[in-house]
This record gives C-alpha cells, structure tokens and sequence, in this order.
C-alpha cells in the first residue's frame, strides 16, 4: 500500500479519526528557481549540472548575491530546502579564487559535523581540486590535528572546541585567523538561553583573534522558521544582519495529523499512554511498507518502541533489521551505518530521539510519527521534515501525551499552523556568563587600555575585579593574564555557573569514579546527606556533602525507599527596571533553603519518617517579571479562594511561558504570594531559573497580556470540570472552584 492508499484508509477509519484533533494538509509547491549569480566561479555550476542541478533556488541566489557584497546573512528556511548550498558555495567560490582563504564552519552536534563533512568532500571531489575539509573535535585523532591547524582550508568544528579547543591555542592556528573569510553556524535557533548567551561570547573572543591577526571574516547563519530570526541572529554575533526566508524550493503535498489519545480517566484527565498508541500508528506504516522515523522522548522510550517494532518483522532466522533505533550514546561507526543504510532504503522504519532531528541527510523517508510534542514549534517542522523531503506525499502524525503542553498544542492547532509566536532569546551581557569569557579573552590576548570584547560593556570594570581577584595584572596600558590554571577548561557553555557538583561512587574505596554532576541550586534538594539519590535506576546514598569542595560521596544500596526534601524559596526585590500598571520588571534575589527530607515508600508512597538538612541557604540574583492584583479584586475574594485561584494561574503560565519564550519549563519558575513582601498585595513572580537571566523575564513583562490570554484560554478549554494537571493542577491542590476563580481573575486583571 502507497501514502496516498494509507491516507483513504485512515480517513475512513472511525477508530483512528475519533482520535484526530485536526488534519492538515499543506499542497505540493513548485520549486522557484533563479539564474546562477555572476560571484560563483564558473567550474561550480558546471560541476552541480552533473549532479543534476541545473539552477539555483530563489533563496539560495539570494543569499549567494548578499555574501558576495560582504554582508552578513541568515537565512531562514524549512527543513530539506537547500539551505546548505547557501553557504558551501559561497565558500567553495571564495578558495577556488584565493587558495589561501579559509572557512570555519559551527553545527551544535557531531552528528551534523559528519554528515556536512561528507557533502562538501562530495562536491569537492566532484570539482577535482586540491581543497582540505577536516572536522575538528573530540574525536579526531591527535596525530591528524597538526595537518588540520596547518592545512584545512575549511575547519568544521563544535562551540564547545571552538571555545577549549581553538581559541585558548590561537597561536597553533595562525594560518586559519589569518586567513579567515566566511564563519558559517548552522541551526542557530538551538543557541537560545545559556547555551547562545555563552557562544555568543567566544563569537567575541573569535572576532578579537581575527582583529588581532589582520582577517575580518563573514557570517553565514541558517535557522529554522522562528518568530525573531533577525533579532537572534544580531544578538549572536554582535552585527547587524541580512534575513533571506523566501523559500524557492519546491515541496510534496504534506499532511500532518494530531492525534489524542482516548481519556481513561476523566477526573484526573488522564489518557491511555501515548507510548503505545505511537506504536500502534508506527506499526500500521510498518506492516504496510511506508518507510517511517519515529521520534521518542528519551532513550529508554526509544529502545522499548525499537524492541517492540523488532519484534514485529523477524524473518525466521531472527533478523530484524528493517528496524533500527538510533540515538547518543551508539558507536560512530554504528549510527554512521543506520544513516547509509536509511539513504539506501534497506530500514523501512528507525526510531530516534532528537539526535536526527537537526540536518542529517537519511534520504527519503514518507512519514513522520512524533511521540509526544518535541517542546517547541521549530523542533516540531525539523522533525515533521525528516519525512517527505524528495517532493512525494508525506504524512507526519503527532501523538500527544497527557501533559498540559501537548494538550494545549492539540487542542489549539492554529496556534501552532499560523505564524511561529516563539521567541528564541538569549543575553551575551549576564554578567555571570560575561565575566568567564572575560578571564578565557585575558588568557589568549592581553587586554590594552580602552580595548573592549566585542560590543560587551563594562571591560574595565572587569578588568578591575580580575585584578583583585589576582587573575590579571596591570602593566603600563595593558592588562596581563597572571593566574596559573587554564581558564577555558573550568568553563561549560551550557550553564552559567561553573560551581557544578562532582558526585563520587565510594562503594568500591579502591575505585571511586565520577557518575555524574548537579548544579548548586538543585544539591540541597537531592545531594543532601542520608538523600537516596537515584542514577540510571541505582539506588545511592549519600554518605557525605563536602560543600565547600563542590563534591558529593555516595554509595551503592538497596532500599525500597526514596526521599524528597521541601525546598523554600523566598524572593526579594534588589531593583525595578521598568514598571506599568500592576506590572513591573525588576532584578530580585531568589534563596532558597532546605530544612527537612521525607522517606517515601516507593510501591505505597507512604511516608516513611524525617529528617533533616544540615545546608547553608543558597542566594541566586536574577531577572523577574510581576503581576499584582489590584486591592478592589482582591477584596472580593477570601483568603484560601485567592489562594487556590492564584496557584491555579501560576500553574496555567507555566504552561504557556515555555511556548512563547522557547524554553524548557525548567528555564522559568513562578510564584505566588497572597501578600508579597515587596508589592504588598498579592502577586504572581516569573522569573529566569538562571542566576543572571537570559531574557526570558524580559520578554515575558512585553508579553505578559498575550500570556495572560493563552493561560484564560487553556484553562476555558480544557474538558475537565474543577481543574486537573492538564490545566490548573489537580482539585485536590486547587479546591473546587480553583479553575473557576483562576479565569475569573485573569478576565479581571486583563479588564484593568
């Protein structure tokens, strides 16, 4: 059975299409096509009309024309549209002119390092020149890396060897700063938060090496549809930038299906798994032959879905490698066989976490099955388009889980079809992430008098406080590096502290080993000592807390117990920004402290006993935006009625904060308090889970109708009756008039 088969067999199915929340179809598009700019070096169009293409997309001469005159662009286009000729031609173009020029190239995974290697490799054997592509990471063997420092014309590498690799051993990499044209970063929508407020400065430290070796380099940036592409993308480099997202390339019809699972328990909203019924959609494309990826949460979900689909198509001797899972933590040389083997068309179906999500070329794959909403709008089309991406019909369906995120998605799908509402937002200048990249900059290069990294403020000021912390040393009109250890290698981009905690496995005391790490804000909850902290399904526990060390010790045990701790947090005001009526923006301390832990049963969840938690408080300043109740609404309402309706709309923003702002829920933390200690009337607090912030608040406080509106919205449209985890939290947490009084009060205040 074709896709166009299995479409009128799933539309006349009752059991399926009771299910569907929504059908949409997009039609097949015809490809715009554009005449070969007059920059490309005539030997290039020659060698792509042997690989059969025979012009450009609109966008991507578009891009070409704008690199050419020495800007820098981004373009912002689907997934599958070519978007990788925007820049390898530009590039190829650039060496083929000047043997000498070279190129650095960023993508966020390996994964996608591998997979770009490989194309461009293809394009330049095809053109039969001398032109050295390497990849420079983790993995590449040490003797390979003086070839690459010396003689890679294009260098494709990973912020996190950019920033520990490269730029603190400048010195190895004269011929490339020298020499450097074009810094091409792909998927940049996945440097948000922490992550982009950290490239964005060692994009600082680059730029100053470039300046200091005489080369002022391009930028080509690629992004998948969001809602601030030009925003983010000048934010990113320090520049300001060209957007092309016009796109030219032609596309099959697609047809994207959300599908709810049937409620099993109506009080608690609860719905039959999502995990069995993404296996039932996958098995219909299976058994019928429609190649297929499947995108799972976690690994785990990944290996039960991949067990399960296996077990479906072994052939008698017990092969069954039509299916294949895929995800980290498999060998190189084993995903490198599941992507040839899908490009090859010998894997009907593969299932994945998010590692093939970004762009790998697996060739064509007809539908698409998501296990539950991937978190964000852009995850999502990157996902949908794994499928469909040689102009055929493609079919992506959406399996939503019961969480109150992917019920909202389902149940709202022109939110999600109409123009991309997220935010990606990062801030370079949180004085946190500021400050690493200030002692790594001092490392590589001495800082002059005057002498500023990038468009960062206050360098002096740094300076200073690195003088008195003993880390530099002024001399005459410069500032020298004087502190022994290795800035860069102290430093991750992926948090904004550096304090994170080691935890030690001291069952074996002649073998202690690392397992794994936890930041300081979470210790205190989960590291504390006698907690049973649990890893990969091992029970620990926690000997003892060496906070001054940063260092945990745990030992293996077997219990039937597990334990949580009462975290309390109070928050207090430090500055106001910006303030409106009833609203305001402000910088405010966040401590909190842990004072008991409970024994918790693991098959009853009955309490087991306390105990307690011998911690100093921690202190984290951050960014946070505010709503406060005007005292006549309040007045019309008890205390617990406030309460209960308050705690209902702090539920339903943590809800809708992370859709807007494109961030883990985790990213952003809301309060209430019926009497705040520095509004003095009852107020509802979100602010950046991150010591400094990263924008977030800021956004949310010019946002904060839109998502006062959406959480009204979620709540009048959720099925349940008095509230339930799929909108403002369970009766039992709210009462029963807690769904009502939460609208209620929001229809109040966006009424002030």
């Amino acid at each position: 059975m074709n896709i166009d088969q299995l479409l009128g067999v799933l539309k006349k199915d009752p059991e399926f299409m009771s299910c569907v929340t929504h059908w949409h179809t997009d039609p097949a598009r015809e490809a715009r096509y554009a005449p070969w700019p007059d920059c490309i070096d005539a030997r290039i169009p020659d060698m792509l009309k042997k690989r059969g293409v025979q012009a450009l997309y609109t966008h991507q001469a578009q891009a070409i024309d704008i690199a050419a005159q020495g800007k820098d662009v981004c373009v912002v286009t689907p997934t599958a549209s070519g978007k990788t000729m925007c820049y390898n031609l530009p590039v190829l173009s650039e060496i083929l002119r000047n043997e000498n020029a070279r190129a650095l190239y960023l993508f966020p995974t390996k994964a996608l390092s591998a997979d770009q290697v490989s194309e461009l490799y293809e394009l330049i054997q095809l053109l039969g020149v001398d032109i050295k592509t390497f990849t420079y990471d983790g993995d590449t063997p040490v003797a390979a890396r003086r070839a690459v420092r010396q003689a890679g014309h294009v260098v494709v590498t990973n912020p996190d060897m950019l920033h520990s690799g490269i730029l603190p051993h400048h010195t190895q990499w004269v011929k490339l700063f020298e020499n450097l044209k074009y810094i091409v970063i792909d998927e940049i929508h996945a440097y948000r938060g922490v992550f982009g407020s950290n490239l964005s400065n060692v994009l600082r430290r680059l730029l100053r090496l470039c300046e200091f070796y005489g080369s002022h380099p391009q930028f080509i940036l690629c992004s998948a549809t969001i809602a601030n592409p030009k925003e983010l993308a000048e934010t990113l480099i320090g520049r300001e930038v060209t957007v092309v997202d016009d796109n030219g390339a032609p596309m099959g019809e697609r047809h994207v299906v959300f599908y709810n699972p049937p409620v099993v328990n109506e009080q608690l909203g609860i719905r039959r798994g999502a995990l069995n019924e993404t296996q039932r959609v996958a098995t219909r494309l299976l058994l019928n032959g429609i190649s297929s990826i499947v995108f799972a949460k976690s690994r785990v979900q990944v290996e039960v879905l991949t067990k399960r689909l296996k077990d479906l198509v072994r052939d008698p001797v017990g092969n069954a490698g039509r299916v294949r899972g895929y995800r980290g933590g498999y060998l190189p040389s084993e995903r490198r066989e599941i992507e040839q083997g899908l490009r090859a068309g010998r894997i009907d179906t593969v299932v994945s976490t998010n590692a093939l999500e970004l762009g790998i070329d697996i060739g064509s794959l007809t539908a698409c099955v998501l296990c539950g909403y991937p978190g964000t709008i852009a995850s999502t089309w990157q996902q949908a388009g794994r499928a469909g991406r040689r102009r055929g019909t493609s079919l992506t369906v959406m399996v939503a889980t019961s969480a109150a995120i992917d019920q909202f998605i389902v149940t709202h799908p022109e939110y999600f079809f109409k123009q991309s509402p997220e935010n990606a937002l990062l801030n370079p200048d949180n004085l946190y992430v500021l400050l690493n990249h200030f002692k790594c900059a001092a490392y590589e290069l001495p800082f002059r008098d005057g002498e500023t990294l990038g468009n960062a403020p206050g360098a002096e000021e740094m300076c200073e406080y690195l003088e008195e912390a003993n880390i530099v040393r002024h001399v005459g009109d410069t500032w020298h590096w004087q502190a022994e250890e290795f800035p860069a290698s102290e430093i991750s981009l992926r948090t904004a502290m550096t304090e994170n905690f080691l935890i030690n496995d001291i069952t074996n005391p002649a073998h202690v080993r690392v397992i794994g790490e936890m930041d300081r804000f979470t210790v205190p909850m989960l590291l504390h000592e006698n907690a049973i902290y649990l890893h990969e399904g091992q029970q620990y526990q926690v000997e003892k807390l060496d906070y001054d060390a940063c260092k945990a010790f745990v030992r293996k045990v077997e219990v039937d117990y597990y334990t949580d701790a009462d975290l309390n947090v109070s928050l207090s005001l430090l500055d106001t920004l910006e303030e409106e009526k009833d609203a305001a923006l402000g910088e405010v301390k966040v401590t909190a402290i842990t004072k008991i832990f409970k024994k918790m049963k693991f098959d009853t969840g009955e309490n087991l006993g306390f105990g307690p938690v011998m911690l100093p408080e921690s202190e984290m300043h951050t960014v946070a935006v505010w709503w406060t109740l005007p005292d006549e609404i309040a007045a019309q309402y008890d205390k617990d009625t406030l309460q209960n309706g308050m705690m209902g709309i702090a539920n339903l923003l943590r809800i809708v904060a992370p859709l807007y702002l494109m961030c883990s829920p985790r990213d952003v933390a809301i309060s209430y308090q019926v009497k705040c200690p520095f509004t003095e009337k009852p107020t509802l607090i979100l602010y950046d889970n991150c010591p400094g912030g990263v924008g977030l608040s800021e956004k949310a406080y010019r946002m904060r109708r839109t998502l006062l509106t959406h959480a009204a919205l979620v709540a009048r449209d959720c099925t349940c009756a008095h509230g339930c985890p799929s909108c403002v939290g369970p009766v039992g947490e709210v009462g029963e008039n807690g769904k009502a009084t939460a609208v209620q009060l929001i229809d109040q205040m966006l009424a002030e």
